[in-house]
């Protein structure tokens, strides 16, 4: 039919399935099991732009289980598996705007729970052993070098899910964060670990943004910590943790270093 859209799948699984029509993306997701406990994503993705001091996607509109949010200039810093091509100064940006937002009053909503947190680290590197995903010299050491990232935390106004595919620049601007729906109070360096997750070759621009004064054995911690937590749910939904660059290879990293 002339003048339709096209329809194009950004992500889709169980829990949820982004949709483009040209320049408005259709987010549907499943509504949380205790709606009266746990808000939607979509609640709190709406509610943590509407809060965060850097740019984010215009809300269009929001119906139940589906929000629709217009589409941001630019381009991503780039995707998990391939360098990233955006400048050394694109990522002083986006340093710069992390800062931003970890330094502007927290949601009023709960974040994740540090013994949670120890809880599903145990858990998951318990399921990679019994499965054999991975050697278990590999685990087991990155299990160690996740022990830095479990400690207290001052929380911050952490975007959650601060994937490289997430944070958007134009030339040396970033022009918007997408996917919101993880946003809490929380641990700042889980936000820079993931960013970098995959690309730790950046992290020095990264922080020359947002400030150096961080503890970069805790972002090395996220970063075995983050990749092993999510190796189940990746490979139980479709995705390859083992493809160039990605989770696994983020793991064996670690096996180099002293």
């Amino acid at each position: 039919m002339a003048g339709v859209e096209e329809v194009r799948v950004v992500v889709a699984h169980s829990q949820r399935a982004t949709l483009r029509v040209g320049d408005v993306f259709l987010k549907v997701d499943v509504e949380p099991a205790h709606a009266d406990v746990e808000p939607a994503h979509a609640d709190v993705e709406v509610r943590a732009m509407a809060l965060a001091p850097i740019p984010t996607p215009a809300v269009l509109w929001r119906r139940p289980p589906v929000l629709a949010i217009a589409a941001v200039p630019g381009e991503a810093l780039g995707v998990l598996g391939a360098p990233s091509t955006a400048s050394s100064a694109a990522w002083t940006a986006a340093g710069a705007a992390i800062r931003k937002l970890h330094d502007a009053p927290l949601p009023p909503w709960p974040g994740p729970r540090l013994e949670d947190v120890a809880a599903e680290l145990d858990r998951e590197c318990a399921w990679l052993l019994a499965n054999a995903v991975l050697p278990a010299d590999v685990i087991r050491r990155n299990r160690r070098v996740a022990e830095a990232a479990l400690r207290p935390w001052e929380p911050a106004f952490i975007h959650g899910d601060l994937q490289i595919t997430h944070v958007f620049v134009d030339g040396d601007e970033v022009t918007g964060v997408i996917d919101w729906s993880e946003a809490a109070p929380g641990d700042a360096l889980f936000d820079l670990a993931t960013l970098t997750l995959g690309h730790e070759e950046r992290l020095d621009d990264l922080l020359a943004g947002y400030g150096d004064a961080v503890d970069r054995d805790v972002i090395r911690g996220w970063w075995s910590l983050r990749s092993l937590v999510a190796s189940r749910w990746l490979i139980e939904h479709g995705f390859d943790p083992d493809a160039p660059g990605c989770e696994f290879d983020v793991l064996r990293a670690r096996m180099q270093e002293p």
